[in-house]
């Protein structure tokens, strides 16, 4: 079961607040001991850092661009979200590093052409220039489009498995960034195209947001061949963190600070954009916060992994709740 939603609408909030406790309605379920699976950033941080794309001179500017971008500090949440469900199914996580490294390029991809111009035209995106402001927007259009091909070259000839399984893999995150999925979402807000009403502020951020990061644990189970009782739990799960992960999202952007956010708060509004705020205002839009994170945590709870094998999940989940960045 989703988030349960209201008709009701509201202003946005103001101020400079934190997303935490203090401000988010209680949840009865206990947070976990430690507040993000860091060690497994770690790896996914090295990882990316022994990637290279190409030994042809003429394309090293290129490749820079892509670095500058893909190595740019963060929590690496969907890639960290593969390794974390790795190990949930079984699976050693250093065993989906290439998809996680796959998974993180798309994202990165995505956040590149999020900022030029034409769409939310930032210049700082995690704490520094955008790669559009570093190295003009004709690299950066290229970089995004090199990073994108080069994730499912990267996926499909790095990662270890059945063949058809590395194949429902790469269609899974295809179908998950494509029309029907990331892209799709985004036409959807900068042409104005969602549904009027809560249905349609979830409906597109479903695609927008939640089926990148839903395909971070999806693809996992694809790779892992895992079916019955988990599978549909674990699913369930994916689809609502997507959602949890845009609601926050789009509270952080009215009450967070530029600093934690590593680029300037208010640009859903300065845009015009459809968001859980604008929706429902700013505390209404903090209670389905809540009520998402009860969901996605009973969803992980209900015929999941045990409890031993989930921790990570349930850390990542805590943390996507009560991040303030």
């Amino acid at each position: 079961m989703g988030v349960a939603v209201s008709e009701q609408s509201g202003a946005r909030g103001g101020g400079e607040e934190r997303l935490d406790e203090q401000h988010l309605p209680q949840d009865p379920h206990a947070r976990s001991p430690d507040p993000y699976p860091d060690h497994l950033r770690l790896e996914v941080e090295e990882y990316l850092e022994a990637l290279r794309f190409s030994d042809e001179p003429m394309t090293a500017g290129l490749e820079e661009a892509m670095r500058y971008s893909l190595l740019a500090p963060g929590k690496r949440v969907r890639p960290v979200l593969a390794l974390a469900t790795a190990r949930a199914v079984g699976l050693a996580p250093r065993s989906v590093l290439p998809l996680a490294g796959a998974i993180e390029m798309i994202h990165t991809y995505s956040l590149i052409h999020d900022d030029l111009p034409a769409m939310d035209d930032d210049d700082l995106r995690r704490g520094r220039p955008t790669c559009h402001v570093a190295y003009g927007q004709d690299v950066a259009i290229l970089a995004g489009d090199g990073l994108y091909a080069e994730a499912f070259h990267h996926l499909l000839s790095r990662q270890e498995s059945e063949p058809e399984r590395v194949l429902a893999a790469a269609a899974e995150l295809a179908g998950a960034t494509g029309v029907s999925g990331m892209v799709g979402g985004q036409y959807a807000d900068v042409r104005e195209q969602a549904p009027a009403g809560p249905a349609g502020v979830r409906r597109l951020h479903e695609l927008k947001t939640g089926r990148l990061v839903g395909a971070s644990i999806v693809c996992v189970l694809l790779l892992a061949a895992v079916d019955g009782p988990a599978t549909m739990a674990l699913r369930r799960f994916a689809a609502e963190l997507g959602v949890l992960f845009q609601i926050v999202d789009d509270i952080l952007d009215v009450i967070g600070t530029d600093q934690a956010l590593g680029k300037p708060r208010g640009s859903d509004e300065r845009h015009g954009k459809r968001t859980y705020v604008s929706e429902f205002g700013i505390d209404r839009a903090k209670e389905l916060a809540a009520e998402s994170h009860r969901t996605a945590r009973e969803a992980l709870a209900q015929g999941g992994p045990p409890a031993t094998a989930r921790a990570e999940l349930e850390q990542l989940t805590d943390f996507i709740y009560t991040r303030t960045s």
